[in-house]
């Protein structure tokens, strides 16, 4: 029985980690963040600032040196089955064709071969797929494997859905489909979201809340609520007034701590 509360929680984390030559750095400091049962969060910052870290934290891939990381009010010890993650590459086996792609979660959990294949052809429907079950990731479109990735990943019923910048190589039309394409699985699952992204409109077209994070060590700096309707259609929503507001409004937050970490990196080189 789940206990009632926050999905996610990073309670002052501190993440600090060795680099090639030897030296500490500090990837995270004093670092807090809350996800809802059922909400949409989006993390923005500067390249470079821990939002990918953050990733690990929750997947118990990265331990935190200090702080607590807590998921459905129970710490993180180890990698758990409630979370799906979707990368910014393709995580496809290319050996295998895009309905035995789809089967490979069911399968690894228990599932039987027909039983997985019967899950893995109602994803691919969902996902408008289902005339290239037979095809190979190296058959399908940029669009098309991502597709294939969020079936992949929506098929073992996430509770906690990670998505690293998953749409930033795609082209900006085909980027925009497949936002609507994420915003419509997770209505229909539920899931709780953490979506790093460096693209600002993106992250307010999608999100109930925006993170923005400092230059690293990153911290929070600031969070917005968007209130923004929902059911959302991402390449309308942009012509809102309040989208533009918030894109304002963020982006002056935002933009100090791209700067700085633009010095950052010159005072280093």
């Amino acid at each position: 029985m789940i206990a009632a509360g926050p999905a996610i929680e990073l309670v002052d984390v501190t993440r600090r980690f060795v680099t090639p030559d030897a030296k500490v750095m500090t990837a995270l400091r004093d670092f807090s963040m809350t996800v809802k049962r059922g909400e949409f969060t989006c993390v923005v910052g500067p390249t470079g600032c821990g939002k990918s870290t953050t990733l690990n934290l929750v997947t118990g891939l990265a331990r935190p040196n200090q702080g607590d990381v807590r998921l459905f009010g129970q710490p993180v010890t180890g990698i758990s089955r409630d979370i799906g993650f979707v990368f910014q590459a393709d995580a496809l086996f290319p050996w295998r064709n895009v309905l035995d792609n789809v089967a490979a979660g069911p399968m690894f959990r228990g599932a039987g071969k027909a039983e997985a294949h019967d899950k893995a052809r109602d994803w691919i429907a969902r996902v408008g797929l289902s005339r290239f079950e037979k095809h190979y990731p190296h058959q399908l479109s940029g669009g098309m494997r991502k597709r294939v990735a969020l079936a992949q990943t929506f098929i073992n019923q996430p509770k906690i859905l990670l998505l690293d910048e998953p749409f930033s190589a795609l082209d900006i039309q085909t980027r925009t489909l497949m936002q609507d394409e994420l915003l419509d699985l997770w209505s229909e699952a539920g899931a709780s979201v953490i979506f790093v992204t460096h693209d600002l409109e993106e992250a307010i077209a999608l999100a109930d809340k925006v993170y923005v994070l400092t230059a690293g060590p990153a911290t929070v700096k600031a969070v917005y609520t968007i209130d923004l309707p929902r059911p959302r259609v991402t390449a309308e929503i942009r012509y809102d007034p309040a989208f533009i507001d918030y894109a304002r409004t963020i982006w002056g937050n935002l933009r100090e701590e791209v700067q700085r970490s633009h010095n950052q990196a010159s005072a280093a080189a």
